[in-house]
């Protein structure tokens, strides 16, 4: 008869246990383009999650100016190498959709301390509804002037954005 000390068992179990589960990212967003800005966060996220969703949500105070098809194609190309990031979208509230995904994490990047205010506030509704935890990161100092909305208004009046977008997106005036 051979005797297994039950902590031992219980220690390995765990460590075995925890290390199959991933740590899965939602990074939710209108990508309406993607910036270089949105590049920085899911690339300095990466040494942090197993995985990255990066998922278009549909906004009802928001109307794209690309097509969801033409963003999906853009995040693609610009993680064509890298497997752990995937692009998706969903209609739905972004708590509902982490849940489908498996995702215990929302990633937001922060440029301003406006952003941080409303922010904060969806990150602490979210976690008073469900467990998922929201992660912020910075924006690096020479991205943190970027937005979408710009980019689309230097793009919309015929302006070059190529400095704003990541490299090798190109992007023509619709």
């Amino acid at each position: 008869m051979i005797f297994v000390d039950k902590r031992f068992w219980q220690k390995e179990y765990n460590k075995t246990k925890i290390n199959k589960m991933k740590k899965i990212a939602l990074f939710p967003g209108s990508f309406d383009p993607i910036t270089i800005g949105h590049e920085s966060i899911v690339k300095r996220a990466l040494p942090i999650f197993d995985k990255i969703i990066i998922a278009i949500g549909y906004n009802a105070n928001k109307k794209g100016y690309f097509t969801l098809e033409d963003r999906i194609k853009w995040i693609k190309q610009v993680f064509e190498n890298e497997p752990r990031v995937s692009v998706t979208d969903y209609d739905e509230l972004t708590v509902d959709f982490c849940k489908k995904v498996n995702a215990k994490y929302i990633l937001r990047g922060l440029r301003t301390s406006i952003d941080f205010e409303y922010e904060r506030s969806i990150a602490q509704m979210n976690k008073a509804m469900t467990d998922i935890e929201t992660w912020f990161l910075l924006t690096t100092p020479e991205t943190t002037a970027v937005n979408s909305t710009i980019v689309r208004d230097i793009i919309r009046h015929g302006g070059d954005a190529r400095l704003f977008l990541p490299e090798g997106i190109k992007i023509n005036k619709q």
